[in-house]
């Protein structure tokens, strides 16, 4: 039986909200991520809510996302950002920073972390 990130997760959206505060509290305060900070609205809450929503059903929970706006289509609702390997790369950082800061047990947020990596790289739309 294969159990989702989302039960590894303990079933739990507050986990993954954490998971995403955690996130945009570390690009938003962190210099190392300004560029990508710079990518972003001045207020973060509906990209939280976005990125919380999108999580919360790719992990295997409730698919929020979906009933709100559809199929998510991540690399089309990007193409307006110019999203690069540096920016990939930024993002994966900072969501690596993410995942440790949210308390989420090592091993997880790890195997999170190499799920996210082809999902990062997808939305590049940029040579670089």
């Amino acid at each position: 039986m294969i159990t989702s990130f989302y039960e590894r997760l303990g079933s739990d959206e507050a986990t993954i909200r954490r998971l995403v505060d955690a996130f945009y509290d570390r690009m938003d305060r962190d210099p190392a991520y300004a560029e990508l900070r710079a990518l972003h609205p001045p207020s973060l809450d509906g990209s939280r809510d976005k990125l919380y929503w999108f999580l919360c059903g790719w992990t295997g929970g409730e698919p929020h996302y979906v009933a709100r706006f559809g199929h998510p289509r991540l690399r089309a609702r990007h193409l307006q950002v110019a999203i690069a390997s540096r920016e990939r790369d930024q993002w994966l950082a900072c969501m690596a920073d993410a995942l440790r800061d949210s308390g989420i047990e090592p091993v997880l947020a790890r195997e999170l972390h190499e799920a996210l990596v082809p999902v990062a790289d997808w939305m590049r739309n940029r040579e670089g």
